[in-house]
């Protein structure tokens, strides 16, 4: 009996911080368990959440990408038909001068067929000399397109080109004959005027700077001076 109780005691004192170390286990073992399914659950939250970012940017770069493809095909069709339109421009610049030259061809077309039966060159001329005013009168004033060169003006290699010159008995050069008229739209030079030029043969001079420009003034002093001298042989 005593050997009996004797085990019993030491099975006892035995027994005891083994079972304390098996639940220490179990609880290390539960709460490890724990911290692994908060951390699975964390890093799934993540993945998740990473996902829908990769989603959202996705979505994102398409719909970019459409209006990038979309912006090309505008800008393609603009430049197509910017093209074309500056094609049409080009190709119908003058229309509008065409359209008013149609009044004089027509002219012209009866004039010609009137020619043919005609009797009297005069009215033909007349006929002729009416269309060319009513064409130049158009030209002028709508379009502003002026002739220029007369026999007398003086040279200027700006505006008229020299076919041909002779000496003569003059101070600067001028225009003697002109074989082509010269053209201007509006203030630019279309054509310059086919020109016969009067060279200074040496026999005339060049007027001077001062008489050029008027030169002073001595009329009012003279006058004044013949006023005094009346006046002192009166007294």
């Amino acid at each position: 009996m005593d050997e009996e109780k004797e085990e019993k005691e030491d099975t006892g004192t035995t027994s005891g911080p083994e079972v304390a170390e098996t639940q220490m286990a179990e609880e290390a073992a539960d709460v490890s368990d724990g911290s692994a399914s908060e951390a699975d659950a964390a890093e799934g939250n993540e993945l998740e959440l990473l996902a829908k970012q990769v989603a959202a940017l996705e979505k994102e770069r398409d719909e970019f990408k459409d209006q990038y493809l979309r912006k090309c095909a505008d800008f393609d069709n603009y430049r197509k038909r910017m093209m074309k339109e500056k094609q049409e421009a080009f190709d119908y610049a003058n229309t509008s001068l065409l359209k008013d030259l149609l009044d004089s061809l027509d002219n012209f077309d009866r004039t010609v067929e009137a020619a043919s039966s005609a009797n009297d060159a005069k009215s033909i001329a007349d006929g002729v000399k009416m269309i060319n005013k009513g064409l130049v009168s158009m030209l002028e004033n709508k379009y502003e397109l002026v002739s220029y060169g007369q026999p007398g003006d003086a040279f200027d290699p700006e505006l008229h080109e020299a076919i041909g010159k002779s000496d003569d008995p003059v101070a600067e050069p001028v225009i003697k004959a002109v074989y082509l008229k010269g053209y201007k739209l509006k203030d630019r030079v279309i054509r310059h005027a086919k020109v016969m030029v009067s060279m200074p043969d040496g026999s005339v001079e060049a007027p001077k700077n001062d008489e050029a420009a008027g030169g002073p003034d001595t009329s009012s002093d003279s006058a004044n001076s013949g006023e005094s001298g009346v006046s002192a042989s009166e007294e």
